[in-house]
């Protein structure tokens, strides 16, 4: 497997630019997603790292060696696509050695390494079977044992798991995971589905119209997004975006939102009075008494172990992840408390996040 390095990445269809400077490494053996909703750039950036696309500036490289302007059969990449693209035709055997048949590989070691595949991906059973009469969840394990048999030095899989069901999706999800790890590979995964990228992801690229917006471990995401856009994107309910006006200054821990004092990580750089916005995770708020912040209960919805319960503050409509022990009746009104170091603060005209303790020593670029 191998290293994969972009550089100053860009892509332009004409007028449209859908990558704009993308800069990032896929370590060796890792499990990279890239993340984001439709049209955001990441099915591009997929495409040019595996030779599908042109890049229009940057470079692409692969276990050190430029590969931008080499065809997609000069990379020893293999892609998985959403839709599966197996031959309707042939049985199951057939569509996994295919790649070998292409190269020229002889029959008994096709043979030989098609089985070995196939006990991999537990479908030894299948391998006499027409793939037109397959589950999804079984054809796309067909497409993956085509995509590893030559044991490329990376995979790209665009959505690979998009045409299945939920709970299908998330079983597969563990199984990709699982077939990752035995067989160290370098993989670049694209969805946008959180849950598979949280679940499956050593490092995740969460992109926006172009952008990568952060890059970073699936908790470092969650609890530290770097701006606006991937703290709306991650979580379920994402995190509360609280916009007031404000001035924060070096060593400040606590910043006035409509007169009530709200502590927060210790702020570390300096700013007038402007546009700001208090981010809180669901699960970072409490009802106390004697909080400042009053709201009034707007819903409440049970989900067994837990309870989101939506809360008017008159300024905005906020989420909050209780015990299903801790009362909350809907008209009820109640003091918000927030865990004072789990709060982010964000430039509302930048959409970043302003330095804090939270950040040390992160790069939230």
């Amino acid at each position: 497997m191998a290293e994969i390095r972009v550089e100053s990445l860009n892509k332009a269809f004409h007028d449209f630019v859908a990558v704009q400077d993308s800069n990032f490494v896929v370590a060796d053996r890792s499990f990279f997603v890239m993340l984001g909703p439709s049209g955001c750039g990441k099915t591009t950036t997929l495409r040019m790292i595996a030779g599908l696309e042109l890049p229009t500036d940057g470079r692409i490289l692969l276990d050190g060696e430029d590969v931008t302007f080499k065809r997609a059969a000069e990379r020893d990449i293999a892609f998985v696509f959403q839709l599966f693209a197996l031959y309707p035709h042939m049985n199951v055997a057939n569509n996994i050695g295919f790649p070998l048949k292409c190269e020229g590989v002889a029959r008994a070691e096709i043979r030989r390494r098609v089985a070995e595949t196939a006990r991999l991906l537990r479908i030894e059973k299948l391998l006499d079977r027409k793939v037109s009469k397959l589950s999804g969840g079984d054809r796309q394990r067909v497409a993956l044992g085509r995509a590893i048999i030559r044991r490329p030095k990376a995979f790209m899989m665009d959505e690979p798991l998009g045409a299945l069901d939920a709970e299908f999706r998330r079983l597969m999800c563990e199984e990709l995971r699982d077939l990752h790890d035995d067989i160290g590979a370098t993989t670049v995964y694209v969805t946008h589905d959180q849950l598979e990228a949280m679940s499956m992801a050593d490092q995740i690229a969460v992109m926006n119209h172009g952008v990568v917006e952060q890059i970073g471990a699936p908790q470092e995401i969650y609890d530290r997004p770097a701006t606006m856009f991937v703290a709306d994107f991650i979580g379920s309910p994402p995190m509360n975006l609280l916009p007031f006006e404000g001035s924060l200054r070096r060593g400040e821990r606590s910043v006035d939102y409509f007169g009530a004092r709200v502590d927060v990580p210790e702020i570390g750089e300096e700013r007038g009075v402007g546009a700001l916005t208090l981010g809180v995770r669901p699960e970072h708020i409490v009802l106390s008494d004697s909080a400042p912040v009053r709201g009034r209960v707007f819903a409440v919805e049970y989900l067994g172990t837990n309870q989101i319960v939506t809360i008017d503050i008159d300024r905005a409509k906020i989420k909050a992840r209780l015990s299903s022990r801790a009362p909350a009746r809907v008209g009820e009104n109640v003091g918000i408390a927030f865990q004072a170091q789990k709060l982010v603060v964000f430039n509302s005209t930048t959409g970043r996040a302003t330095r804090s303790a939270l950040y040390e020593g992160l790069d939230r670029g």
